[in-house]
C-alpha cells in the first residue's frame, strides 16, 4: 500500500505514538477498596474518626487542671480555703466548695478562671502530716477509685490507635497486593489455576494452524491414555514451547489442549515470577511446582516465556540477578518431576532466539511447535469461527474477506469481524454486509477516516496525483498485486491519500523482478509528482524509505548485487566474547570500501527504477491526467472504477 504523508513532521507515521492520558485521567485505574459490603473506603472518614476521637478525648478525657506545688496546697487547707479533698494515687485534688455546694451551683470553670468553685491540683508526696492537717481544719478528705477512667483510657490511648493503624495496613496491603507488592505472598505463584472440566475451549475452537494442532494431539493423548506409551517404553516430552508471531493463537492452544485433556490447567506470565525481592522468582517457580504436582496431571502454561528465559551467557553486569535466579530454578524443577507423572509444561515466546540453550535442550523443552500466521484457508476458517455469534446479511462473503487479509493473524481476523459489527451499528444497520468488512479492513490497514480534515485545493491535487501514481505503476507491473482502492481521504495520523493492493494468493517467495516491481510502485507517486508539477513534496517520506530497505535487502540479504553476487552482507549479532547474546549487537563483517559499494549501488538502484517510472508515466500522462481528476472528483475509486478509466492499456 503506498500513501502520502503529511509534511507536519508531528504527523510522522514512522514515529512511535504512545497513549497520552490528559488531565491524568488515563492510564489503569486502581481498584475501589470496599471492605464492608457496598462502603467505600475514602480518607474523608479517617478524618472524622481522628476528629471525633480528639473532641472526646478533650471533652471527658482531658479536663486537667495545672497542678500547684505541694507546700502551696498545704497553706490553702491550713487557711480553710480548701474545703474537701479527693485522693487518688496521682492526684490530690482541692475544691473550695463542699459536696453540697458544688452539688447546688456546678461550677463553670477550674482555677484559672472566675467562678463559684476553684480547683487546686498537686501531686502527693507522701507526707503522713496531711491527713492531720486536714482533720485539724476540717476538710472533708475521702478517695477515688479510677478504674472505669483506666478502662477507658486503655481503650482510647491502645485499642482504637492499634485498630486504626491495623485497619490502615490491611488497607495499603490490599492495595499493594493489587500491584505485585504483598510482602506476606511474594513467595506464592500467582498462576491462575482452572480446575479440571471448567475449560470450555475445544480443538474445534482454534482454526488455521492445523499443523500446530496436530502436534499437540499426542500431548492431549497422553494425558487422556498414558499406558500405552509408558507400556512401549515411550516417554511423552516433558516441555512443548509454542512459537510464533503475537496474536496466532498461542495461548488459545494452550487452553483447548487442557480442555481436550481434561484436567487441572495453571497459567502464568514469566513476568508475574520476578519481583524487586531477591529469590521471590525463584520461591514463587517452587510453590507452583509443588502445587502441580499436588494436582497431579495438569498443564502448566507460561506465556512470555522470555521474560525469564533470556540467555544467561552475556550476562555483563556479572553476578545472578533475580531473573536468572528465577530461570535457574525453573531449569531445576523441570529436571525434577518424572516424564510419566502427567504433568506437562506448555510455554509460548515470540521471541525463541534470545532463549537460554539450556531450556531448549532434550529433556526440558523437547519440543517446540511454531505457530504461524494462518494461509488463505486457514484465514477463512477463523473468520467463520468468529463470525459465528455476528449476524450477517446474505451475500455475505468470507473467503474474498480472507483474500484481502493476508499476512493478518487470527487476533487481527477476531478484531475485523468486530469492528465490522460496530460499523453495522453505527450506520444504523441490524446485519454486518460486505461492506462493512471492506471498511473495517482498510481501518486496521489504513487507519481511521479523518473527514473532518481541511486540505487545501492545490494539497489535493498533489495527493491525487501521487496516489494516481502509484496505482498506474502498480496496475501495469507484472506480479504485482492488483489494485482494490484508490482514495484521497485522510486517515491515520499522517495519510492523506493511500492506495490500497490486496494480493491474490499467499506468496512466500519473491524474484529479483518482482522485487524491483514494488520500488517502482513506491517511486511512482513521487514520480508523478515531478512530471505534473515540476518539483517534489515531502508525501513521499515513508515511500522511500520503504524502497530504500528493498533495495539494501537485495544487496546485503539476497545475494542481488553486481559485485558479491550470492554473497550475504547482513550484519550479524553477537556477544562480547564473540557468542550469541540474549540482545545482540550488530556489527558487519565487511570493509568501509564494501559499505561504501552498498551505499552507492542502493542509490543506483533506486536512480535507475525512478528513471524508468518517470519516463513511462509521462508517455502516459493523458491516462495519469484522466484517473487523477475522477479522485479528485469522487475521492474514493474502487477497483472496477479504476479498471474502467485505464481500459485496456496493458503496458506503460
Amino acid at each position: 500500500m503506498g500513501d502520502y504523508e503529511s509534511e507536519d513532521p508531528k504527523n510522522d507515521k514512522r514515529k512511535n505514538s504512545g497513549p497520552s492520558f490528559p488531565f491524568g485521567g488515563g492510564g489503569p485505574k486502581m481498584p475501589d477498596f470496599k471492605p464492608f459490603g457496598g462502603w467505600k473506603f475514602s480518607l474523608i472518614y479517617v478524618l472524622i474518626l481522628i476528629i471525633g476521637l480528639s473532641l472526646f478525648n478533650y471533652v471527658f478525657l482531658n479536663r486537667v487542671t495545672p497542678t500547684i506545688d505541694f507546700s502551696d496546697f498545704k497553706a490553702k487547707i491550713a487557711s480553710g480555703e480548701i474545703k474537701r479533698v479527693e485522693l487518688t494515687d496521682s492526684y490530690f485534688t482541692g475544691y473550695t466548695t463542699t459536696r453540697r455546694e458544688s452539688a447546688q451551683r456546678p461550677p463553670l470553670r477550674s482555677s484559672y478562671g472566675q467562678t463559684s468553685e476553684t480547683i487546686y491540683r498537686t501531686v502527693p508526696i507522701g507526707d503522713p502530716d496531711i491527713i492531720k492537717l486536714m482533720d485539724e481544719n476540717k476538710v472533708a478528705y475521702y478517695a477515688v477509685s479510677r478504674e472505669g477512667s483506666t478502662v477507658l483510657n486503655i481503650i482510647f490511648s491502645w485499642v482504637l490507635p492499634i485498630a486504626f493503624f491495623i485497619f490502615i495496613w490491611r488497607f495499603l496491603m490490599k492495595r499493594l497486593g493489587n500491584m505485585g507488592g504483598n510482602v506476606l505472598s511474594i513467595g506464592q505463584n500467582r498462576a491462575v489455576i482452572v480446575a479440571e472440566g471448567d475449560i470450555k475451549t475445544r480443538f474445534t475452537d482454534v482454526a488455521g494452524v492445523d499443523e500446530a494442532k496436530e502436534e499437540l494431539v499426542e500431548v492431549v493423548d497422553f494425558l487422556k491414555s498414558p499406558k500405552k506409551y509408558t507400556d512401549i517404553g515411550g516417554k511423552i516430552p516433558k516441555g512443548v514451547l509454542l512459537v510464533g508471531p503475537p496474536g496466532t493463537g498461542k495461548t488459545l492452544l494452550a487452553r483447548a489442549v487442557a480442555g481436550e485433556a481434561g484436567v487441572s490447567f495453571f497459567r502464568i506470565s514469566g513476568a508475574e515470577f520476578v519481583e524487586m525481592f531477591v529469590g521471590v522468582g525463584a520461591a514463587r517457580v517452587r510453590d507452583l511446582f509443588k502445587q502441580a504436582r499436588e494436582k497431579g496431571r495438569c498443564i502448566i502454561f507460561i506465556d512470555e516465556l522470555d521474560a525469564i528465559g533470556k540467555s544467561r551467557i552475556n550476562n555483563i553486569a556479572g553476578g545472578n540477578d533475580e531473573r536468572e535466579q528465577t530461570l535457574n530454578q525453573l531449569l531445576v524443577e523441570m529436571d525434577g518431576f518424572d516424564a510419566t507423572s502427567g504433568l506437562i509444561i506448555l510455554a509460548a515466546t515470540n521471541r525463541p532466539d534470545v532463549l537460554d540453550p539450556a531450556l531448549l535442550r532434550p529433556g526440558r523443552f523437547d519440543r517446540q511447535v511454531l505457530v504461524d500466521r494462518p494461509d488463505l484457508s486457514g484465514r477463512e476458517a477463523i473468520l467463520r469461527i468468529h463470525s459465528t455469534m455476528v449476524k450477517l446479511a446474505p451475500g455475505v462473503d468470507l473467503a474474498a474477506v480472507a483474500r484481502q487479509t493476508s499476512g493478518f493473524a487470527g487476533a487481527d481476523l477476531a478484531n475485523i469481524v468486530n469492528e465490522a459489527a460496530l460499523l453495522a451499528v453505527r450506520n444504523g444497520r441490524q446485519l454486518v454486509s460486505q461492506k462493512d468488512f471492506e471498511e473495517a479492513i482498510e481501518k486496521t490497514v489504513a487507519g481511521l477516516q479523518k473527514k473532518t480534515r481541511i486540505i487545501k485545493n492545490e494539497e489535493r491535487r498533489i495527493v491525487a496525483y501521487h496516489e494516481t501514481g502509484h496505482a498506474l505503476v502498480a496496475a501495469f507491473t507484472p506480479g504485482s498485486d492488483p489494485v482494490q482502492k484508490i482514495s484521497i481521504v485522510p486517515r491515520g495520523f499522517g495519510a492523506l491519500g493511500y492506495t490500497l493492493q490486496m494480493p491474490i494468493e499467499d506468496r512466500y517467495l519473491m524474484t529479483e523482478d518482482e522485487l524491483l516491481g514494488k520500488i517502482n510502485v513506491l517511486l511512482g507517486g513521487r514520480a508523478a509528482e515531478e512530471i505534473v508539477f515540476n518539483q517534489i513534496s515531502t508525501g513521499a517520506a515513508n515511500d522511500l524509505t520503504k524502497a530504500t530497505d528493498i533495495a539494501r535487502k537485495m544487496l546485503t540479504d539476497y545475494g542481488m548485487s553486481k559485485r558479491f553476487r550470492n554473497v550475504a552482507l547482513t550484519q550479524r549479532g553477537g556477544g562480547i566474547m564473540g557468542t550469541p547474546s540474549q540482545e545482540p549487537v550488530f556489527h558487519r563483517e565487511y570493509s568501509e570500501a564494501t559499505q561504501q559499494y552498498i551505499d552507492e549501488e542502493i542509490a543506483h538502484i533506486v536512480e535507475k527504477q525512478y528513471t524508468a517510472v518517470k519516463e513511462n508515466l509521462t508517455r502516459n500522462r493523458e491516462l495519469l491526467d484522466r484517473v487523477a481528476v475522477m479522485l479528485l472528483e469522487k475521492e474514493t475509486l474502487d477497483e472496477k472504477e479504476f479498471k474502467a478509466l485505464i481500459g485496456d492499456a496493458q503496458t506503460i
